[in-house]
């Protein structure tokens, strides 16, 4: 049915070529693509089926277009760094190719977390008759999907939305990230914002918490009020909405550890003088701290995500909770990574069946919110990731 070019072999990008190889009748070939091409030939190593494996440096934009002549894809699924969003649009432009990611754009030198300069890319993508899918992963993604699910399926409308993250696993080491260490610190450190009354609420990093009883056995996990760019996308096409926030759950453990990480300027993601030449100190942290890649064998226990929602439905109040539970061993068994990177590798190879089946089309960027949540999830349990939905009156964050 088509040709896909994953770019980015990291923990997610294991997950998506799995993924992708275990359904040949709608990627009839893969190509997996890397700065570090060694890493594409160990994923390759795992499959049932030959892909090709390629080096790309996706900050150069020729390099991914020269790639993209050469290989010629229906479709460039990036799950690369959220820095090289543009570089890869950019690419996809001068190709006429199809994109998907999982993560807005952000700037190297700014922790702003965006998909204003994506959404510019809107004219050029319909002029050229492509199609771009921004955030194609868990959360954002099938949290965008969740919502859109319960907009169509349960409400009439829909008053406040809570997307609550909970990774409840345990590595066993004292300090590690579940995601890129650079992105996953960039985004725990900033400023807390959310949605309310039509404006933007800014709060200290992690100034906000609470405890939240999650479900399955899960039970009780203190939960902290951040900013999450599904909820700047969902402020835009979901009209009505009049609160919308985002929660994650954080041990007193790894609280701890980035508290003095910070303290000692080790989160500073501006240039210092070291030894004649200039180090960013978040990206030296980053080549200390263990690669998330290596964490599955060891990580045990289940990430719980959802969206709890109220709304109106025939006049009547309602609370409307989904959420997906997933165990990092089962993932690790089937693609050898753990949940974090299984739970947003497996949306981004959702994502990329419903473009290449026709299922998800459109001429210019668009949102996960933004199309039909219907596909989307009858998908999700078929390839791994089961959902749940409640109706828990009272439940509230």
């Amino acid at each position: 049915m088509g040709r896909v070019l994953i770019i980015g072999a990291g923990g997610v990008g294991k997950v998506v070529a799995h993924k992708c190889a275990q359904r040949p009748e709608v990627f009839e070939d893969i190509c997996l693509a890397s700065r570090t091409v060694a890493k594409c030939d160990a994923i390759a190593a795992e499959l049932d089926r030959p892909i090709r494996t390629e080096r790309v440096d996706a900050d150069r934009t020729e390099e991914v277009v020269a790639l993209i002549k050469s290989y010629r894809p229906d479709l460039v699924l990036h799950v690369a760094l959220p820095y090289q969003d543009l570089t890869i649009m950019d690419a996809c432009l001068e190709t006429g190719v199809d994109y998907l990611d999982t993560a807005n754009y952000e700037p190297r030198d700014e922790a702003k977390f965006s998909y204003t300069w994506q959404w510019d890319y809107h004219e050029r993508f319909k002029a050229a008759g492509i199609m771009a899918l921004l955030g194609s992963g868990f959360d954002p993604g099938v949290t965008n999907v969740f919502c859109a699910h319960a907009a169509k399926e349960h409400f009439d409308q829909i008053e406040t939305i809570d997307i609550i993250d909970c990774n409840a696993g345990d590595h066993g080491l004292p300090f590690a990230t579940n995601f890129n260490p650079e992105i996953n610190i960039r985004e725990v450190t900033a400023m807390g914002r959310h949605y309310e009354g039509g404006q933007w609420c800014e709060t200290e990093p992690l100034s906000v918490h609470k405890t939240f009883d999650f479900p399955d056995g899960i039970g009780p996990r203190e939960i902290y009020l951040m900013f999450h760019e599904e909820m700047e996308s969902m402020a835009r096409h979901l009209p009505g909405v009049k609160r919308m926030r985002f929660w994650m759950t954080f041990s007193q453990q790894y609280l701890t550890h980035l508290h003095v990480l910070e303290n000692v300027g080790m989160t500073r993601i501006d240039p210092v003088m070291y030894e004649g030449r200039e180090v960013i100190p978040l990206q030296f942290l980053k080549a200390v701290l263990p690669d998330p890649g290596s964490l599955g064998e060891r990580t045990t226990g289940r990430t719980c995500i959802g969206c709890l929602i109220h709304g109106i439905k025939d006049g009547q109040p309602k609370t409307y909770y989904v959420y997906n539970i997933c165990n990092h061993q089962d993932c690790y068994k089937e693609v050898g990574s753990q949940g974090v990177s299984y739970t947003t590798g497996v949306p981004a190879a959702i994502g990329a069946m419903l473009m290449l089946r026709g299922d998800w089309r459109g001429e210019g960027v668009y949102n996960m919110e933004q199309f039909d949540p219907a596909p989307f999830m009858a998908l999700l349990p078929e390839m791994g990731l089961p959902w749940v939905e409640t109706f828990p009156d009272g439940l509230t964050v």
